[in-house]
C-alpha cells in the first residue's frame, strides 16, 4: 500500500469524525434527544429537562461538552459512576502516558532510521509505499539497530514503571472503597448450593440446623432461593406497573404539582400503601412455611443465601469447606444485590465444570470459524486477488482514488462489522457457563472477547498469507518468532488502517450513540408515544475494554516495527479518554459495582504486549543479525517476566479477597457505634427476585425493551393491580372508618 491511500483512509475517518462530533453537539441540545445524551442523570433526577423553544443556538456545534467533560474530577466520577469508571479512565491515562513516550521515542528516533535504512533513490513521500518506514527497510547486519533495542529498553522501562505506580494506585482505591462505602450486603453473606435433602424435614429446616450446628455464634438467618408464587408475583408487577404510573405522571405535570404525586390518580391513596401492603404479602409469605406451594417450591431449591452476624465471620464461612465431601454444602461470598445474577443460581452446581468445558469448547470453534472473514477481508488488500474475485469491478478499480478506497478503507471496515457480531455471543457463553453474578459474567465475556480480538485481529491478520502459515505455527511452534518477525512489518499497513476505523470512527459512533437516538426518533415520531421510556444502560465494560487494550497490544507491537501507527494510537487515546469521559457522566448508569477487579486483566495484558513485542523483536534481531541486540533483548524479556509475577505478588490478591483486618475493623466500628442491628434488619430483605421471565433476568445493557410491547404490558399490569390492590385498600380504609365511629360513639 501506498502512503497516498493510508492519507486517504486518514481524510475519511477525520471528515466523519468532525461530522458526528458536530452532530452530537447540535444534538444533545435538543429537548427531545435529553433521554438519550442525559440517561443517568435524567435517571437519578438531577437534570431538569427544558421547555421546548426555539433557538438558533442549538443548531450550532459548539466544544463546550470537552471542556465539562476534562475539568470533571476524579472523585466526582467515583461518586456519581463507581470505582469501575475511574479504573476503565486510568486505563486511557496509563495509555496517553505511555504512547506519548513511546511516539516522542519512535517518530523523532526510530522512524528516520527505518526511512534511510537502505541506500535508495527515495521519490515523494505520498507515492512512497509503507515498507519504507517499517524496520523492514533495514538491511540484513544492520548497525542501526542497537536504535531499535534502545527505545525497547526504554519503553519497556516506562511501561513497567508506569504499570506500577497505576497497579499500586487502584489497588489504594479500591482498599479504600471496601473501607469507606456504606455497608454491602454481601459482605454479610454467603450463598451456599448443593445442599442435600433429607425426606424428614423441610429444606428450610435442614439449613437453619445446620449453620446453627457449626457456626452458631455467627449465624443470623437465611434466604430460601425459589421460584416465586403468585403472590409475590403480584406484588413485583404492582411495584412496576406503579412505577411507571409515576414516571407518566411526572411527564405530564407541570413542576409546581409534582408534590401532589406522592397519591396515586387513580385511586386517591398515598404511595406508602403500596410499600405497605409488598411488606405485610411479604412477611405472609416468609412465615408461611406450611404452604402446599412453600413445600413443592423447596423440593427444587438450589441454594439458599445465609446471613451471618459479622464480614468476617462470612468471609471465613465462604472460604472453609463446609463439609468433608467437597461437592456439597458449596459456599461462596454472595454478590451484592444489584449484581445477583438470579436465573443462574438454578444450575445444578454439578453441571458448573460441563458447562464451563463446553463454552470453552464452543469459544474456541468460533474463534476459528471466524478465519473465514478475516482472511476476506485481507484478500481485499491485495489487488489482483480482488480483480480475480470480482471480475465487474476491473473498471472501476483502475481508478486510482477507488483503489486506496477499496484497499485501504473498505478491508478496516469489513473487519470492524464482522467483530459487532462476536459481543453478544461471547455475552451469552458467559451467562451458561452459570456465572451467579452479573459483574463475573461481565468479567468473563470480556476476558473472551479480548482472547478473540488478540488471536483473529492480530494474529490472524498477520499470518493470513494462507490458511497453511496458520497450520504451520501450530505445527512448529519454535519457528512463532522468526515467522512473526517477518510477517508483522508487513501488515502494518492494514493496522493503520484499522486504527482510524475502528479506533476513531467507533469513538464518534460512541459519542452520537446511534442505535439510541434512531430508536428515540421512531418512538416519538413514528410511533408517536408520548411517555419516556426507561433505558438507561450500563456501561459495555466488556465490549470496550477489550477494545482500548487491543489498541495497546498494537501500538507496543508496532512501536519499533512501523512507528507511523503510534500519532494515530495516541489521537484515539486523547479522544478516547475525553468522549468516556463525558459519556460516564452523562450516558451509563452503573446497576452494580465491581470493585475495579478489571484492572488485574487490563495489567496482564499490558504485560503480554510487552513479552510479545519482544518476542517479535527478538525475531527481527536474529533474522536481521543483530547477535548483541538479541542477548540485550532476551534479558529484557527475563526482566519484564519477572517484574509480572512481582506485581502479582504483591497486589493480585487484594482484588481477589478480602482482608481480614479490614472487616474486623468495619465490624468493631459498626458495633461501637450502634450500626450493626440497623444493619442486620436491612439484611433480611436486601436480596429480592425478580420474577421468572421479567425482564430483569435479561442484561439491560444487551437489549431494549420493545415500545409497543411496553406500552401495552403497562397499561394492562397498571388496571389490573390498580383495581385488586385499590379494592383491598378501600376495605382496609372502611373499616378504619368503622373502627373510628364506633369508638367516638
Amino acid at each position: 500500500m501506498e502512503f497516498s491511500a493510508l492519507l486517504t483512509s486518514a481524510g475519511i475517518n477525520i471528515a466523519l469524525c468532525i461530522l458526528y462530533l458536530s452532530l452530537y453537539s447540535i444534538l444533545r441540545k435538543q429537548p427531545h434527544n435529553f433521554r438519550v445524551y442525559f440517561g443517568r442523570r435524567l435517571a437519578e433526577e438531577k437534570f431538569r429537562e427544558q421547555v421546548d423553544y426555539f433557538s438558533f443556538e442549538r443548531l450550532l456545534p459548539t466544544a463546550g461538552w470537552l471542556v465539562k467533560a476534562y475539568w470533571c474530577t476524579e472523585d466526582e466520577i467515583r461518586r456519581v459512576a463507581g470505582l469501575d469508571s475511574v479504573v476503565f479512565l486510568r486505563l486511557f491515562i496509563f495509555s496517553i502516558r505511555i504512547f506519548s513516550i513511546t511516539t516522542l521515542i519512535c517518530v523523532f528516533g526510530v522512524l528516520p532510521v527505518n526511512y534511510h535504512g537502505q541506500e535508495m533513490a527515495h521519490v515523494r513521500v505520498p507515492a512512497e509505499s509503507l515498507n519504507v518506514f517499517t524496520i523492514a527497510n533495514l538491511k540484513e547486519g544492520s548497525s542501526k539497530l542497537w536504535v531499535h533495542c534502545t527505545a525497547l529498553y526504554v519503553i519497556t522501562i516506562s511501561a513497567c514503571i508506569l504499570l506500577f505506580q497505576e497497579y499500586r494506585y487502584i489497588s489504594r482505591k479500591r482498599l479504600a472503597h471496601i473501607t469507606g462505602s456504606t455497608p454491602n450486603p454481601g459482605h454479610f453473606a454467603v450463598l451456599v448450593r448443593s445442599i442435600p435433602k433429607s425426606h424428614n424435614e423441610l429444606l428450610d429446616d435442614t439449613i437453619r440446623n445446620f449453620f446453627l450446628n457449626y457456626h452458631g455464634s455467627s449465624y443470623l438467618s437465611h434466604q430460601m432461593i425459589y421460584r416465586k408464587g403468585k403472590l409475590q408475583n403480584f406484588v413485583d408487577s404492582a411495584e412496576r406497573a406503579y412505577r411507571k404510573f409515576v414516571r407518566v405522571k411526572l411527564s405530564v405535570f407541570d413542576q409546581n404539582v409534582r408534590s401532589s404525586l406522592n397519591r396515586c390518580g387513580l385511586c386517591g391513596v398515598q404511595a406508602s400503601s403500596f410499600e405497605l401492603y409488598r411488606n405485610k404479602f411479604v412477611e405472609a409469605k416468609k412465615s408461611d412455611l406450611t404452604d402446599p406451594e412453600v413445600v413443592e417450591a423447596q423440593k427444587d431449591c438450589p441454594g439458599a443465601i445465609v446471613f451471618f452476624k459479622t464480614r468476617y465471620a462470612a468471609i471465613v464461612a465462604s472460604q472453609v469447606l463446609q463439609s468433608s465431601n467437597p461437592m456439597l454444602w458449596v459456599t461462596n461470598l454472595a454478590p451484592e444485590p444489584r449484581d445477583v445474577y438470579w436465573s443462574n443460581l438454578w444450575i445444578p452446581y454439578r453441571q458448573i465444570w460441563l458447562r464451563k468445558i463446553a463454552t470453552l469448547a464452543a469459544s474456541v470453534f468460533f474463534m476459528f470459524v471466524f478465519i473465514v472473514p478475516v482472511a476476506f477481508v485481507q484478500s481485499m488488500m491485495q489487488l489482483e486477488q480482488l480483480k480475480q474475485m470480482f471480475p465487474n469491478l476491473r473498471g472501476a478499480l483502475k481508478t486510482s482514488f477507488c483503489v486506496r478506497v477499496v484497499t485501504g478503507y473498505l478491508p478496516s471496515v469489513v473487519l470492524l462489522l464482522s467483530l459487532y457480531t462476536v459481543p453478544p455471543l461471547m455475552m451469552r457463553f458467559s451467562a451458561i457457563e452459570g456465572s451467579i453474578s452479573r459483574s463475573g459474567r461481565k468479567t468473563s465475556a470480556c476476558s473472551k472477547i479480548l482472547i478473540f480480538n488478540i488471536w483473529n485481529v492480530f494474529f490472524v491478520n498477520v499470518l493470513s498469507g494462507s490458511v497453511l502459515n496458520q497450520l504451520n505455527v501450530l505445527t512448529r511452534p519454535k519457528d512463532m518468532p522468526s515467522m512473526l518477525a517477518e510477517l508483522v512489518p508487513k501488515q502494518a499497513t492494514f493496522f493503520m488502517t484499522y486504527v482510524l476505523t475502528s479506533g476513531w470512527f467507533s469513538l464518534c459512533s460512541e459519542i452520537l450513540q446511534v442505535y439510541n437516538l434512531v430508536y428515540n426518533f421512531f418512538r416519538k415520531f413514528i410511533c408517536c408515544y408520548q411517555d419516556e421510556p426507561e433505558y438507561v444502560y450500563s456501561f459495555p465494560y466488556h465490549t470496550e475494554v477489550p477494545k482500548v487494550l487491543m489498541f495497546n497490544v498494537l501500538g507496543f507491537t508496532f512501536s519499533i516495527m512501523a512507528p507511523l501507527i503510534l500519532p494515530f494510537l495516541l489521537v484515539y487515546f486523547c479522544l478516547g479518554y475525553l468522549v468516556y469521559r463525558n459519556q460516564i457522566l452523562n450516558v451509563y448508569y452503573p446497576k452494580y459495582e465491581m470493585g475495579g477487579k478489571l484492572w488485574p486483566i487490563m495489567h496482564n495484558t499490558m504485560v503480554f504486549s510487552l513479552v510479545l513485542t519482544q518476542i517479535i523483536a527478538l525475531g527481527v534481531f536474529t533474522i536481521k543479525k543483530a547477535p548483541i541486540s538479541t542477548g540485550f533483548t532476551i534479558l529484557l524479556l527475563i526482566g519484564t517476566i519477572l517484574f509480572n509475577e512481582y506485581c502479582r505478588q504483591r497486589f493480585s490478591r487484594i482484588f481477589n479477597s478480602f482482608s481480614a483486618q479490614d472487616f474486623i475493623e468495619l465490624d468493631r466500628e459498626d458495633e461501637q457505634s450502634g450500626r450493626m442491628r440497623e444493619i442486620h434488619e436491612h439484611l433480611l430483605d436486601a436480596y429480592c427476585q425478580s420474577p421468572p421471565g421479567s425482564a430483569d433476568e435479561i442484561p439491560m445493557e444487551m437489549i431494549m425493551e420493545d415500545p409497543a410491547q411496553e406500552a401495552s404490558n403497562s397499561s394492562q399490569e397498571l388496571c389490573d393491580t390498580v383495581q385488586e390492590v385499590a379494592g383491598s385498600i378501600i376495605q382496609e380504609h372502611i373499616e378504619e372508618r368503622h373502627g373510628s365511629s364506633s369508638g367516638r360513639r
